[in-house]
């Protein structure tokens, strides 16, 4: 039996990049620069506090965001993407164009699938 690192090499770096909230962190950083806590919550307005609180120090622990922290009263902290994080923006651009072009197929494909009567699955 073949690990899903042997079957898909690509299969750590989506896991990685491609988690529930860590693909819209990192583009809000990418396209807009450094931001506080605050902004980034603005920015992506369905994730919780506490869930990007835990996705930032993942990043920050994976190397993709920088977090700077400022001694100032009252304290203040900044975000931003790395030179490793930036290094996704290929990928991230290759993917916004790709749904461009092919977001209204798969929503017809799922219609057509969603519509055409199947034969009931045999479990095996």
């Amino acid at each position: 039996m073949v690990g899903p690192e042997q079957a898909c090499p690509i299969a750590p770096v989506v896991d990685i990049v491609f988690s529930r909230w860590t693909t819209p962190i990192l583009w809000a950083l990418n396209e807009y620069g450094r931001q506080r806590f605050m902004e980034l919550e603005h920015r992506i307005a369905t994730i919780t506090p506490k869930v990007l609180t835990q996705r930032l120090r993942q990043l920050e622990r994976d190397g993709l965001v920088v977090r700077t922290y400022h001694p100032e009263v009252p304290p203040r902290v900044e975000y931003e993407i790395s030179e490793l994080g930036r290094s996704l923006a290929p990928l991230f651009a290759t993917l916004a164009e790709w749904s461009a072009v092919n977001l209204d197929k798969v929503d017809l494909a799922r219609r057509d699938y969603d519509t055409t009567e199947r034969p009931p699955r045999h479990r095996v």
